[in-house]
């Protein structure tokens, strides 16, 4: 790149350029993506103006494992009726490939809310609150494995070194509030498998890649804890910005350098910012009963926390915030991938829901009677479902041919079902969706064209849809 000057041209690098077109490469692409008549790349442009955004801030619940739709969101009679049968059609090869006959759900499903939504005896909480979901039958993943899977519901690619949804969105469209970040996990579950990379920036700047707080330790923010007097780090701060910024005026811009500057000023500011989100004894005493906090399950009542947080966070402008799951009681070795039961799926299934069920719906009717459900998106799922047909016994092996998710919030038409699988519950057959369509559907509530949300990055422009996507339009109100 390069710029023509009378008689020579002077060669720039292109983050030199946009700091000399604007304030910086994150408020070019936000100038763009709302429509403000500056394209997401080098130059103003005319671009059609976005409509008004439906939603501000994104809350991901995570199931990390992957949840049994047929046991929670998608009741299969057939299963009851053939439990122990064969399966009437070919198997795909699975996970570990000890694939039995037909089981029946050990739940009941009752038709929950005004809408009439079938859901289990695993989420009576959520239940209650189906007039508000968007149930999503009919998902699809590419990959069989945590990891991989994992990787594909964030990052929209199977593999790592892929940005998260959460640094897509905060490159777009920034945080609202400069004393913490725009991407937050509330990692007191850890992280499922993969790996910290599932909420990495990949090659956006390093700016974007989520901060973890962990709620069940004494410092929830490694490092948040001043060393210092505050007046002796800004000091330090000042000089360490000062011979950053010489550094970047001899070389040009290069970003590990711009983030360090960012994040140091973000970090300093942070000191005080995160002490203060994690400090709930203003919450009254009702609220923390509404998340599960009083709850003798101290899985429910970690969990209540992270959920209490995450809407403490929204209110603070963080754009996008994930939630871990924990594991189970007896730990059994399912650290990263809780909701996974190969085997004794009543049994896990049961306290994995125990642990998420009331407090997600109190996070549901917390936002709804603070008027932010208007402007929060809360989306559940897992990386995939799991098999009509038992693996062993009693439990069931990984199915990512179809499977359910949900959404709730601004811009959801509530009590709303989308999709199908087929009798069993093994294939997506009706309105089949993908990963890809979920995240242009997040991002348009956003007021982000998914196609334009772009980066270029070793000659080719990605996105985090990739190729694909389409927006769920039948669940849009």
């Amino acid at each position: 790149m390069s710029i023509d000057l009378p008689g020579k041209i002077i060669p720039v690098t292109r983050r030199e350029m946009l700091a000399r077109s604007s304030t910086g490469f994150g408020l070019m692409a936000l100038a763009g993506l709302l429509g403000s008549g500056v394209s997401p790349g080098l130059g103003a442009a005319v671009v059609t103006p976005k409509p008004q955004p439906r939603v501000r801030n994104v809350i991901f619940c995570f199931m990390s494992g992957g949840v049994s739709h047929v046991d929670s969101f998608d009741p299969k009679p057939r299963l009851k009726l053939d439990h122990g049968k064969p399966m009437p059609v070919p198997v795909k090869p699975t996970m570990f490939n000890a694939n039995g006959n037909i089981m029946a759900s050990p739940w009941e499903f009752k038709n929950r809310g005004q809408c009439g939504m079938p859901v289990s005896d695993l989420f009576p909480h959520i239940g209650a609150c189906a007039d508000d979901l968007a149930v999503v039958r009919s998902m699809t993943s590419i990959a069989n494995e945590h990891a991989q899977a994992n990787y594909f519901i964030h990052t929209g690619f199977s593999q790592a070194g892929y940005p998260s949804a959460g640094a897509w969105m905060t490159y777009g469209l920034g945080s609202e509030n400069e004393n913490v970040p725009g991407f937050v996990v509330v990692a007191g579950g850890g992280c499922p498998l993969g790996g910290i990379g599932i909420y990495g920036n990949g090659f956006l700047p390093a700016v974007n890649q989520a901060s973890l707080i962990d709620p069940g330790q004494t410092e929830p923010l490694i490092n948040i804890t001043p060393r210092e007097p505050v007046s002796r780090q800004r000091k330090r701060l000042r000089f360490v910005e000062q011979i950053d910024r010489d550094h970047l005026q001899r070389i040009g811009g290069i970003d590990q350098v711009e983030s360090a500057i960012r994040n140091y000023e973000t970090a300093f500011r942070m000191q005080t910012a995160v002490p203060e989100l994690m400090d709930i004894a203003g919450e009254t005493e009702v609220t923390k009963r509404l998340y599960g906090l009083e709850s003798p399950v101290k899985e429910t009542a970690a969990y209540g926390l992270q959920c209490l947080l995450a809407r403490r966070l929204v209110e603070r402008g963080v754009r996008f915030v994930e939630l871990t799951c924990l594991p189970r009681p007896a730990d059994s070795g399912q650290t990263g991938n809780p909701w996974d039961q190969h085997g004794g799926l009543k049994t896990g299934h049961t306290e994995m829901a125990q642990q998420v069920d009331q407090p997600i719906a109190g996070l549901l009717r917390d936002l709804k009677s603070r008027g932010l459900l208007d402007e929060t998106l809360v989306i559940w799922a897992g990386e995939f479902g799991r098999t009509p047909f038992a693996q062993g016994s009693d439990g069931r092996d990984h199915n990512p041919f179809g499977f359910s998710i949900w959404m709730a919030g601004g811009g959801i038409k509530g009590g709303t079902i989308h999709g199908a699988t087929d009798e069993l519950g093994y294939h997506a057959v009706e309105n089949v969706t993908t990963v890809y369509d979920l995240w242009a559907t997040v991002l348009h509530l956003l007021g982000v064209d998914h196609t334009e949300l772009t980066y270029r990055f070793g000659g080719r422009d990605f996105r985090l849809t990739d190729v694909h996507g389409h927006v769920i339009r039948e669940i849009l109100a």
